[in-house]
């Protein structure tokens, strides 16, 4: 800066007021120093400007896989959101762990970020109220959590109902559900679960407890349990998939099987991903309001890193949607 201000002719004063945008410099001495900016290649130091102001200009975002679309998509919705307030993006992986999820607010790690976003899968929620900070917090995910922070979830158990109840509405009456078992407690298969259960209640149709299939979120493991569905000659009309990538992976297991879709079978996934609408058939899958969660999650972050009076910490559930495609019939 003292170098710019020397060619210029003028104080490192009217060059930080030119770098910053300031109005009281006038149009000529401006062009002056923009001038000598130019020869001289001067770039402004944003590390040193962030330590100056005790910031890093950095938000983190701790998710449990970073192989899952979902997450990668989620990031980037944030990623154009935080630029826009002159944040940057990165990512962790938690291994969906509680260790992991813990290290992810540990006091040094919480240091290196102006704030943070945490997928919360499997630490106990009673260690949140134990975790000594005030740094800015974002918790996502499906668990209940302490109202210590603010929390943005997706409504898992209607999106679920909603899915379900397409699928029994098209005339389906054996709905295969891929990636979860209703035992499961407090995490998106369980109420992922509920929902699918809820809808088989409301439309009085019984549910098989032959055609939930436990499978972790891959693409393997979606074809795999659509093989092993076909190979205990288990009868199944549609597929209620707790992911789209699951859903992905049973829609290649039903091709290579000789089975149409939806014809024979009818398929909805959930989570919505970009690649949705351009798989063949297009994927039925609802949508968890992305650019809802994203917004919701950038207004609280943003607002807790600048200071500003923020209330007491809110729980927000996110409406979803259905999105119906190709890969299920028309109700009705």
């Amino acid at each position: 800066m003292a170098d710019v201000a020397r060619s210029a002719g003028v104080s490192t004063m009217t060059v930080s007021n030119v770098i910053n945008g300031r109005p009281r410099v006038g149009a000529a001495t401006r062009e002056r120093v923009l001038a000598a900016i130019s020869e001289l290649g001067y770039q402004v130091n944003l590390a040193a400007r962030h330590l100056r102001a005790g910031r890093t200009g950095v938000v983190g975002l701790a998710v449990p896989e970073l192989e899952r679309p979902y997450f990668g998509q989620l990031a980037g919705r944030l990623a154009d959101r935080f630029e826009a307030h002159g944040l940057r993006i990165v990512m962790e992986r938690t291994g969906a762990s509680r260790e992991g999820e813990l290290d992810a607010v540990a006091f040094s790690r919480l240091r290196m970020y102006d704030g943070l976003i945490l997928s919360v899968v499997d630490i106990d929620p009673a260690e949140l109220t134990q975790i000594r900070t005030d740094a800015p917090v974002v918790m996502i995910g499906e668990r209940a959590l302490p109202s210590r922070f603010d929390h943005v979830m997706m409504d898992n158990v209607d999106g679920a109902r909603q899915a379900t109840a397409h699928l029994l509405a098209t005339g389906a009456r054996r709905v295969a559900m891929l990636g979860g078992n209703p035992e499961w407690t407090a995490n998106m298969p369980a109420l992922r679960a509920e929902g699918y259960t809820l809808a088989h209640t409301e439309a009085g149709v019984p549910v098989d407890p032959e055609l939930t299939v436990r499978c972790r979120f891959t693409l393997q493991e979606g074809y795999d349990a659509i093989r092993s569905l076909l190979d205990r000659g288990i009868a199944f009309d549609a597929v209620f998939a707790l992911t789209d990538v699951v859903a992905m992976g049973a829609l290649r297991a039903l091709a290579d099987a000789g089975l149409r879709v939806p014809d024979d079978v009818q398929v909805v996934g959930f989570d919505d991903i970009d690649e949705a609408p351009f798989l063949v058939p297009a994927l039925s899958s609802v949508n968890p309001g992305h650019d809802e969660m994203a917004d919701m999650i950038t207004t609280s972050l943003v607002a807790q890193i600048s200071g500003g009076p923020t209330g007491d910490p809110r729980e927000v559930v996110v409406p979803a949607v259905l999105v119906p495609r190709g890969t299920t019939k028309p109700a009705g």
